[in-house]
Formats: C-alpha cells, sequence, structure tokens
C-alpha cells in the first residue's frame, strides 16, 4: 500500500509517500509539517526514509522523520547532511514488498533520482516529470534542461511502456498511461 501523507497539507511540502509492507518506508519526507505524526496515524515504525533528491521541500522533515523513527535517510548525494546512507545508479533497495531500481537522472538537482520497481509497474519520479507532462525546473542551482531532457530520455528507454503507476513529487499521481505523461514531458522539455 502506498499512501501520500502530504494530501490536503496546506504548506510548502513535496508529496510524503509512505510505502507499507515487508519493509516499511517513506519516500522524501517533506517539509513544513508534521511528518511525524502523519506517519504515525499509519504506523508505529519505519524502516528507513528514500529521497529522490535533496531540494528543501523533499527533506526538511528528514531528520525528525530519522530521529522519531530511529531510521537511516538513504540518498544519491553522500556528502548532503540529511543522507546516512548512499544510493548509487543501478542499486536495488527495498521498498514495502517490491525491489526498486535506482535510475540516476539529473537535470532538476544533480542527485536525482527515480525508484522503478518492474513486476508491479511502479515508478517513483520525485521532480523530473509530473502529471500531464509537465517537467521539473531547471533554474534552480544545478538545473540544466539538456541534462534534464537526457535523463527523461533514459527513464523511457528504462521502464516498461505499460507499467502501471508513476508516484511524482508534486500533484497528482498518474495510473492512467503514466508513459505517456512521460513522454509528454519529453517532447515538451525539448521546447526552448
Amino acid at each position: 500500500m502506498i499512501r501520500n501523507l502530504a494530501t490536503g497539507v496546506d504548506v510548502f511540502t513535496s508529496n510524503v509517500f509512505l510505502v507499507d509492507g515487508e519493509r516499511t518506508v517513506v519516500v522524501d519526507p517533506g517539509a513544513n509539517f508534521d511528518a511525524v505524526e502523519a506517519i504515525s496515524e499509519w504506523t508505529d515504525s519505519l524502516d528507513a526514509v528514500v529521497l529522490t533528491h535533496t531540494h528543501p521541500d523533499h527533506v526538511g522533515n528528514a531528520a525528525s522523520v530519522a530521529s522519531a523513527f530511529d531510521v537511516d535517510v538513504w540518498g544519491f548525494d553522500a556528502f548532503h547532511p540529511a543522507v546516512d546512507h548512499e544510493i548509487a545508479d543501478g542499486d536495488e533497495i527495498q521498498l514495502g514488498d517490491d525491489t526498486y531500481g535506482v535510475i540516476h537522472t539529473p537535470g532538476h538537482k544533480d542527485d536525482h533520482v527515480c525508484l522503478y520497481a518492474v513486476d508491479p509497474g511502479i515508478l517513483f519520479v520525485g521532480d523530473l516529470v509530473f502529471a500531464g507532462g509537465g517537467f521539473g525546473r531547471t533554474d534552480l542551482e544545478e538545473g540544466d534542461r539538456p541534462t534534464l531532457l537526457e535523463s527523461i530520455g533514459r527513464l523511457l528507454d528504462t521502464v516498461e511502456a505499460d507499467f502501471e503507476v508513476m508516484h511524482c513529487g508534486h500533484g497528482p499521481s498518474v495510473d492512467r498511461d503514466p508513459y505517456g505523461d512521460i513522454e509528454t514531458a519529453y517532447r515538451m522539455a525539448e521546447i526552448r
């Protein structure tokens, strides 16, 4: 079961996904609201926090969640103060009951990753792409449009065209033709 704990939260935060199962994990703990309380409404224990990237709206609650549940934070940038354990491109990590491959997808931020579980067809895309074909900003530090375009292309080459659901860092998840939304994001990012 995957729940977005930031649904209805009226502050600047990323989506916060609680992935229940054999290994209960939070993907991106968000910022500016009590994520510990939100998590505690569904579970009394976590096994880890996993980051798609380290922009403040995605990691602001990392320290409080890690402390409250006595867990480590996993992310691509081993030098970021919020990250306890490094994950690298091509690694596999368990979220809930499924194994996800780590796909390094810079362009929005250098340490950005997507997480993809082939068998259930689930993809966490952070801020790389969004519902309806939107894509991550490239006007922030470490942002780069050509690199973002390469990353979206790599994602299209990696995921199955009929995968089931895409969980985005902001806005709604996509469960109707998410591959089509990634294709649209690629075309939109090509336009200069």
